[in-house]
């Protein structure tokens, strides 16, 4: 069930539409995005690389540099240890090309899913002693990896980390350097990055002191933006602007392994977006690590001949659809499990798939929170023990409730959003009693809030306004696609189209003088339903235009309707 709710925050919506030469809608929109003052709405419409935030404002930097710049000197070997996510193979990749640039001997370890679990763990660091590795430099980890960094001081190792995760109970591991915009006391403007923003930060700040050129720093900012986009942070801030110019340099990347892969998913580079990196790029790099092994990815982006980079790319392609259809399977054992296990009357759901392969709980979790729009916890049971991973709804701190009940768990960890954990199989039910105990949401937290931007006649659309409204890009988490509004709409004609029969094809009237194309790709059945009806619907959408055969048409692309 939905509520739809109409965004009502006020402002000289004119006079700021006439300062900076745009609609007023447009106004209306950074607004509800509370994007307040000219110095505000200047970098929202306008940032550059040039107002990144200076990498030594992050608590630790300098302690970090110089212990690297001492290693490098020293010919110390470093390992960097990374994660099995994009965010991880990002960072990780941007860590061991950036370090063995200014001369570091380094090589690099992302752990295995299955047999490591996230993370630094005991044997990791034993690897990297009988290695002879003299120093470990964590990425998208290490925060909260207090016994296993001892463990490496106690060895007599040299320990820096790199994460952006939560600190839990605001405590940090005793390392060499800790970097984590997260931190209580670090004094650096923006804490949303990712794991690989801030092991770009870590770099930029080495080759600066290193004489590296500025030129060669920024390369890195289009795996930054993969990651930050992958990793599903909110495109906010300094996040928006790395996002915004990294997709400019995706558009011409010189990195093999991204082109090919951009090439076996019918992309062309220069039309990139960050919806393809979150829906069609970024989950085949994610599936190496769900069902392989990350360092497929990892390699990809290391190639440097075409046919290594189009072999990777076509292996990542393949696991990515198998993961589809693993991943369908699972959710439909999911909804049974709601439906005819009693959880669907429980605020928090907590559904055990003891033979689903653990890589896919996350998404699995996902697609059942987005169903029933309830925080989801999906359960799996690995080789040591049973491990799961949640997704919440916006009224939910998934890793603020994780922690008042933390006796229930073996490990965990995460954010708001989304958390990953470990317990013993006999306290699966001890987790979901416990969620529901101290879950605080009541009824209308499960009603999912469409919240509309702008109640707009179709008679407003243009071409002008709709490319004004690219200015507003990329969108993404915490920055999302403009929700625009109509009621009173008559569907003319219709028609399902599509390979798979899933898409309507419509002719739209306002009932005031304006028809135009429209076309909905969810839920599509259910709405020729409500048109053959007979009735009128309301419909939220966002203007496009459409090309075909060379002809440009206006079109609106409908999102929910009622």
């Amino acid at each position: 069930m939905e509520k739809w709710v109409v965004a009502a925050k006020r402002a000289d919506f004119n006079r700021i539409a006439q300062d900076f030469s745009i609609d007023p809608v447009l106004a209306r929109l950074i607004r509800n995005r509370d994007i307040i003052g000219n110095d505000q709405i200047q970098t929202y419409l306008y940032g550059n690389k040039d107002q990144l935030y200076s990498p030594w404002l992050m608590k630790d930097m300098r302690k970090a540099v110089d212990i690297l710049r001492k290693k490098i000197r020293d010919h110390a070997r470093i390992r960097v240890i990374g994660d099995y996510d994009i965010d991880g193979v990002m960072s990780t990749f941007i860590l061991e090309t950036g370090l063995r640039r200014v001369g570091a001997d380094v090589d690099v370890m992302i752990p295995n899913r299955i047999t490591d679990g996230y993370g630094l763990n005991e044997q990791l660091i034993l690897k990297a002693k009988e290695d002879e590795r003299d120093t470990i430099v964590t990425c998208d980890n290490g925060i909260s990896a207090f016994e296993q960094i001892k463990k490496a001081k106690d060895l007599g190792m040299t320990v820096i980390v790199t994460d952006h995760h939560e600190l839990l109970d605001g405590m940090i591991p005793d390392a060499d350097a800790v970097i984590n915009p997260k931190q209580q006391d670090c004094t650096y403007p923006f804490s949303g990055l990712c794991g690989a923003g801030v092991a770009y930060k870590l770099i930029a700040a080495l080759y600066e002191t290193c004489g590296v050129g500025k030129d060669e720093t920024e390369a890195f900012l289009e795996y930054a933006a993969f990651a930050t986009v992958g990793d599903v942070m909110d495109l906010v801030g300094e996040n928006r602007i790395i996002v915004k110019e990294g997709l400019k340099q995706l558009h011409h990347t010189g990195n093999r392994g991204l082109r090919e892969l951009m090439r076996v998913n019918e992309l062309q580079p220069e039309a990139v977006s960050a919806y393809h990196i979150g829906y069609v790029l970024g989950p085949c790099m994610n599936a190496s690590g769900r069902l392989d092994t990350a360092k497929r990815a990892l390699e990809l982006l290391r190639s440097s001949n075409r046919e290594d980079a189009a072999r990777l790319a076509g292996d990542l392609k393949n696991l990515n659809e198998s993961r589809k259809a693993m991943t369908l399977q699972g959710v439909e054992l999911a909804v049974e499990q709601v439906e005819k296990n009693g959880i669907k009357e429980d605020k928090v759901y907590v559904i055990y798939l003891p033979e689903c392969h653990e890589s896919l709980a996350g998404i699995i979790a996902g697609r059942i929170r987005e169903m029933y729009y309830h925080p989801v916890f999906v359960l799996t049971k690995g080789e040591d023990g049973i491990k799961g991973s949640g997704r919440s709804i916006e009224s939910y701190h998934m890793f603020d409730a994780m922690a008042r009940c933390r006796e229930v768990f073996t490990h965990f960890g995460g954010h708001k959003m989304a958390a990953g954990l470990s317990l013993r199989e006999e306290d699966i039910p001890k987790m979901r009693s416990r969620l529901n105990e101290t879950c605080e949401l009541e009824n209308g937290d499960f009603m999912e809030k469409i919240t509309i931007d702008v109640p707009m006649p179709f008679s407003y659309i243009t071409k002008e306004l709709i490319g004004q409204l690219t200015l507003l890009e990329p969108f993404g988490k915490g920055n999302t696609k403009p929700v625009f509004a109509q009621k009173n709409i008559h569907v003319l004609n219709h028609r399902i189209i599509g390979k798979n029969r899933n898409v309507l094809s419509m002719k739209l009237d306002d009932g005031m003088g304006r028809v135009i194309d429209g076309i909905c790709f969810q839920n599509a059945e259910e709405l020729e339903e409500r048109i053959l009806s007979g009735k009128s619907v309301a419909v939220t959408y966002y203007p496009a235009i459409n090309e075909y055969q060379g002809r440009e048409t206006l079109q609106v692309v409908i999102s929910h309707f009622q």
